[in-house]
Order: C-alpha cells, then structure tokens, then sequence
C-alpha cells in the first residue's frame, strides 16, 4: 500500500513497485484514509510518507501498527532530521527511506523487509 499526500509520489512509487514482483492493493492520500485501508486491505507492507495533512504518517504508523502489528511500514521523507527517524524505529517502522529517492533504494528497503516476511 502506498501513502502519499502528493499524487505524484504515488505516480513514481507505483511505477517503481508495479515493475517488479509487488502488488499495490491500495493508495491513500493521508494518514487517516491510510489507516481505515490498512485495516480493511490488510497489506503485508506500506510505503507511508510522514508530512501529510489531517493525520502525519507517525500517527498513523502508530495506529496501523497497533490495530496490525504484523504490517511491515517504510517510512519516506525529505525530512530526515535524527528526531523523526528515531520517533520512527521505535514506533515500529521496519525502514525509512529519505525523498529524493532511486528505485534501487526502495527495492534494496523492500527485498529486505519481503525477506523478513517470508521467514516468519
């Protein structure tokens, strides 16, 4: 599932997932439409931005987590300020991923984490 308040984004995340092994079940443009289709898609993994209106992606990686423990979350922004990454990493994201980002970065951050699903 894919979380981006900026449509573009979602454009080039989805063109990135589409092209390899990866199903994108979902989009949501905040973190409250994000968290109502986490729970009704169920995904294994969500790519969620942090700075989005009505509810940031903390917030809402906070709420997915605790409703779907077992959903892995990649958290990306272009800011990548020590303070957001850690709230991040504690709060239960298995990646963070910095804006300007290149396919490869998100594949690598992927792979790892699909790697990491299938051995449970």
């Amino acid at each position: 599932m894919i979380v981006d308040d900026n449509d573009m984004m979602r454009t080039i995340l989805r063109g990135i997932l589409r092209g390899e092994a990866y199903e994108v079940i979902g989009e949501a443009r905040n973190g409250s439409i994000a968290v109502e289709m986490a729970e009704r898609l169920k995904p294994d993994i969500v790519c969620m931005d942090v700075m989005m209106p009505e509810k940031d992606g903390l917030e809402a990686l906070l709420e997915i987590k605790a409703a779907r423990p077992i959903t892995e979350i990649v958290m990306i922004t272009s800011n990548a300020d020590p303070e957001t990454v850690q709230n991040s990493i504690e709060n239960g994201a298995s990646g963070f991923i910095v804006k300007p980002f290149n396919a490869a970065r998100i594949l690598d951050t992927l792979e790892r984490i699909s790697t990491r699903l299938n051995q449970k």
